[in-house]
């Protein structure tokens, strides 16, 4: 079994997506919150849009080298290893919406049994966690399928369309891509039911649901395809450190140039995952993946980037851990006051952040920022430990 390379530069961007993600999902006041750290309202694309597909990314590019002691064949072997962690991510994430696996506040008109049940009733099937193990399975299976350069590019564009097919042929209404007549949210509530859903877009559509996996899937497979050209020294097979760069660059801006054209016909929107999104996402992907791979493992410039690199090493465990700790000091931790219940993130937030800043976007992005800062300290403690925590 040859010995596989790690690349500093995929620890760093991985590291950097996984604090963007728990920046993005844990502001102190989600009324108080900048501009480029919220969502598109639907379509359209703000730097926090581009945080999840960095991370599908990353995954591929991953892919590209751990699958190679598989000698980038499929076989019983590598399925059953595949489908293995893709199950475990699946239910880690399911676990996750789940805690603390009993109603916090349960209705005193109700027995206990009917709390539960009402309490089980109400748990999201899917999420991000879910996202990436559908993703991962999926992607990895064709990749290894398939094998080649071309032939990835190909599964690629072939899964975009027929996305693409989907939302087009099935979609209600005068426009098959708005929240009110996409596809995709239908089948989610046809499969789980709706109480099994996201509700944040004020009905029943889940940004994480199961038709967005296909095209993720393409996500993955784009990561790949950059991964795969890392590996095997740019497209020349050179091998040589900058020819590398430069190839990553080009193929950056060709795909993201295509997801921008292809943008005219087929909206730029994250809760879909349309094509143009997977192509205008992975674009700014690959040049920032361009840029680390230039300053860190051609320079040298790592240690400046260890907290990143920390984190990018242990993504599940601070991924997790942030959620945990979310709903334990959000939901969990509370107490009557004179004004009502507080929770201990809310008393952090009002008597630290607030009483610095205000009640505004800084006091929101303090805590976040402090919120990042802990799951870092964490993830450094492993990392000189050299503890590396995965499925």
């Amino acid at each position: 079994m040859q010995q596989i390379q790690r690349y500093a530069a995929l620890d760093v961007l991985r590291g950097m997506t996984v604090a963007g993600m728990i920046l993005v999902n844990n502001p102190g006041s989600w009324g108080h919150i900048f501009p480029p750290l919220k969502h598109a309202a639907w379509s359209g694309c703000t730097p926090t849009d581009l945080v999840f597909p960095f991370f599908l990314f990353v995954v591929g590019a991953a892919m590209a080298f751990s699958f190679a002691k598989y000698n980038d064949g499929l076989n019983a072997l590598s399925i059953r290893k595949i489908l293995k962690r893709g199950v475990l991510i699946f239910l880690v994430g399911l676990g996750l919406n789940a805690f603390p696996f009993c109603p916090v506040s349960p209705d005193p008109d109700m027995t206990w049994w009917e709390n539960y049940l009402a309490y089980l009733d109400g748990i999201r099937i899917f999420g991000v966690l879910q996202r990436i193990a559908l993703c991962y399975v999926l992607g990895g299976i064709i990749a290894l399928a398939v094998r080649s350069m071309k032939g990835i590019a190909l599964s690629m564009a072939v899964l975009i369309l027929a996305h693409w097919a989907v939302l087009l042929v099935f979609g209600a209404g005068s426009d098959p891509f708005s929240l009110e007549g996409n596809i995709s949210g239908r089948i989610d509530v046809a499969l789980v039911g709706e109480s099994h859903v996201y509700h944040g877009y004020g009905m029943p559509f889940d940004p994480e649901g199961l038709l967005g996996a296909i095209s993720g899937s393409a996500t993955v497979l784009l990561g790949y395809l950059a991964g795969m050209v890392i590996r095997k020294g740019g497209f020349s097979g050179s091998g040589s450190g900058t020819s590398v760069v430069a190839d990553l660059y080009t193929m950056g801006m060709i795909v993201l140039g295509a997801g921008c054209v292809l943008g005219i016909w087929l909206p730029v929107n994250k809760p879909l995952w349309t094509g143009s999104y997977v192509l205008y996402a992975g674009g700014w992907t690959i040049l920032m993946l361009a840029f680390f791979i230039y300053f860190i493992d051609i320079k040298g410039k790592v240690r400046f980037f260890t907290p990143f690199r920390a984190l990018g090493m242990n993504p599940l465990f601070a991924f997790v851990m942030a959620g945990l700790f979310a709903k334990i000091f959000g939901r969990i931790i509370r107490w009557e006051t004179a004004d009502g219940v507080v929770s201990l993130s809310g008393w952090f937030y009002r008597n630290c952040c607030v009483s610095i800043f205000g009640n505004n976007e800084y006091a929101s992005l303090m805590y976040a920022l402090i919120y990042v800062a802990i799951f870092i300290a964490m993830a450094m403690v492993l990392y000189r430990k050299r503890i590396i925590i995965k499925l």
